[in-house]
């Protein structure tokens, strides 16, 4: 069987994996890429560099990796829905609701395989995570904890840190539970001096019950990417700048020590830090979108998952600016 066709437009500071990863991905050539910028951080490997999509479709492309701002993804993945081209599209899907639906339905409409780049998903900590509450290794799930802080990038020019950073917790909490939000209730702050908010705190709920917080900026001197899943049988900690997951257990040892027994909603029990598996999170990413074209079963991050999500950080942007809990419409499982 021949190799698939790829092309990559968009090399910029996460284009320019994208093209390491495609180069040396198996079963795949990347044949081209596009950036009206040309070639700036020199990834093309001595492929055809061209300056748009009309260009790279030309390149008779089987699938298309869009890794450009935000603000130019409904343009570019309608011209690949128009030319019968597959689609990997960089998280946020768009930079609104509206356009993502009109992306989604283009790709459905030309039964075509698109997907949306949250990479977090495929981090080995998150997946042996989804694991492991799958199996009911914690019972019943009560809550859900992510921090996701940091320095400002200087990487971001067209959004705000909901649709830049918040997107992969809420995409990540809705997949690790399988479990879609159906309220959230925010608060933001601007600080840096743009128009965009670069702090959120966000509480919400999902829709079998379980209670989420969520605290996302780009003002913290430190770098922080913890998801913390709390349960009937204890808590998993995944740390996804390490790829380290561990559970701490409820303990079955009573505590004698009167003033802490009373103090304790539960007794800590043994806290275990797995050996897992570490790849590379966006060689899985492809690897998983390669087999969907291949039409092979695969866990991509689906155009109609990504549109909820954006859906949901709107509705946090919503709330924070009209100081109100949200209910977000509609109620499919991003399974």
């Amino acid at each position: 069987m021949a190799n698939l066709r790829a092309g990559l437009i968009g090399l910029g500071m996460m284009g320019r994996h994208h093209a390491r990863v495609l180069a040396s991905l198996e079963g795949v050539d990347l044949v081209a890429v596009a950036d009206p910028g040309g070639d700036k951080f020199n990834v093309a490997g001595g492929r055809p560099v061209h300056e748009n999509i009309e260009q790279l479709i030309a390149e008779k492309l089987d699938y298309c990796m869009v890794a450009v701002p935000t603000q130019y993804h409904a343009e570019i993945a309608k011209a690949l829905a128009e030319a019968g081209v597959h689609a990997m599209i960089e998280k946020p899907l768009a930079g609104s609701s509206s356009e993502a639906t009109e992306i989604a339905k283009a790709f459905e409409a030309a039964g075509l395989v698109g997907a949306v780049g949250h990479i977090e998903r495929y981090n080995p900590a998150l997946q042996a995570l989804r694991v492991r509450l799958e199996a009911g290794e914690l019972g019943d799930i009560y809550q859900i904890t992510t921090r996701r802080q940091g320095p400002f990038p200087a990487r971001i020019a067209d959004v705000g840190v909901v649709l830049d950073l918040a997107t992969h917790d809420i995409d990540l909490t809705a997949w690790v539970t399988q479990s879609p939000f159906v309220t959230v209730a925010a608060q933001s702050a601007h600080k840096s001096g743009r128009q965009y908010e670069d702090l959120i705190a966000v509480t919400g709920k999902l829709a079998d019950g379980t209670v989420t917080s969520h605290l996302v900026n780009w003002l913290s001197p430190m770098k922080e990417r913890l998801t913390v899943v709390t349960g009937e049988k204890g808590a998993f900690i995944a740390d996804t700048l390490l790829a380290d997951l561990s559970f701490h257990a409820n303990g079955t040892v009573a505590t004698a020590w009167d003033d802490v027994a009373h103090f304790r909603g539960v007794s800590e029990g043994d806290m275990i830090r797995y050996a897992i598996s570490k790849p590379e999170p966006l060689k899985t990413e492809h690897e998983a979108f390669r087999d969907a074209v291949l039409g092979k079963e695969a866990d991509i991050v689906t155009l109609q998952q990504g549109l909820r999500t954006v859906a949901v950080a709107e509705a946090v942007i919503q709330s924070a600016a009209e100081d109100r809990t949200i209910k977000i419409a509609g109620e499919s499982a991003q399974s």
